[in-house]
């Protein structure tokens, strides 16, 4: 029992970063928007492949290569041309989402190594959802009450009345509901391919961000920033076709046709862990 007890504990403390970092990336995210428009958010945040990619390259998850950062770099660019001639530019919301975006790129991280890596016990993508959600939902709490002004909920137009109550809390579950999926969904991918594949090819969801946003809420929308979304979209479809071929090249390869059906399913490996392996098949 005591060791039991001693291994969530420890398995506690092992999310923390990943909780941290999620935490961080969806309230610096919030409150970019208090600022900035739901537009120029989304584009900026666009940016988190590039951090994602810098942190994969630092924890040994992905190997650099010239392709990828060129990739990378017409992503860049991409951002930068919808970040040009921003009319509702703000530095403090300009700040928060690009902190969000770092955020993102390390949880993100730090995500496929916990289900990837076999000593933490956590492949199974809603295990880990148990673990990190009570550590985010404190910290998120302990943000909102220091930030968040409280003393205007009384008087909020959301919560003058019961109907609009109602309303609210059923927005609130309705939102809290799709974020849950939507997460869920994303741990999943992560668990069977890699962090930088479902972040990358989650800027698609951007750009429909983006566009709702145009169409619903009336964000302005310039020639500069669809040349820089369609510069983004670009890169994305690169990268999918980078990793298309890679994972082309690494099927053909005799290893590959030679190996076990574990190294099929072994398309993104840790490299740390293959590391260890050498060590271990050339010890005496």
């Amino acid at each position: 029992m005591e060791r039991l007890l001693y291994e969530r504990s420890t398995l506690n403390l092992t999310v923390v970063p990943t909780a941290i970092g999620t935490a961080l990336d969806i309230n610096l995210s919030n409150a970019s928007l208090v600022f900035i428009s739901v537009t120029f958010a989304t584009m900026c945040k666009s940016a988190a492949p590039i951090f994602l990619l810098i942190f994969a390259f630092a924890f040994r998850l992905e190997s650099p290569s010239f392709k990828l950062l060129g990739i990378m770099l017409i992503i860049s660019a991409g951002v930068l041309l919808t970040v040009a001639k921003e009319t509702e530019f703000d530095l403090w919301g300009f700040i928060f989402v690009m902190l969000a975006a770092v955020m993102s790129g390390f949880r993100w991280t730090m995500t496929q190594i916990l289900l990837q890596k076999e000593v933490y016990g956590l492949k199974n993508p809603l295990t880990l959802m148990s673990y990190v959600t009570p550590v985010m939902a404190l910290l998120t709490a302990l943000l909102s009450l220091i930030l968040d002004p409280w003393g205007e909920f009384r008087t909020s137009s959301y919560f003058d009345s019961k109907l609009h109550i109602m309303r609210s809390c059923f927005l609130m579950l309705f939102g809290g509901t799709l974020a849950f999926f939507m997460v869920l969904t994303e741990y999943i991918l992560v668990s069977v391919t890699s962090a930088v594949t479902v972040t990358i090819a989650g800027i698609v969801k951007e750009a429909v961000t983006i566009l709702v946003a145009v169409f619903y809420f009336h964000d302005e929308f310039t020639w500069l920033k669809g040349g820089g979304l369609v510069t983004i979209i670009f890169g994305v479809s690169l990268f999918n076709l980078y990793k298309y071929q890679k994972l082309h090249n690494e099927k053909s390869s005799p290893d590959e046709l030679a190996g076990s059906q574990t190294s099929v399913h072994a398309k993104y490996v840790i490299l740390e862990e293959m590391d260890d392996e050498e060590t271990e098949e050339t010890r005496p």
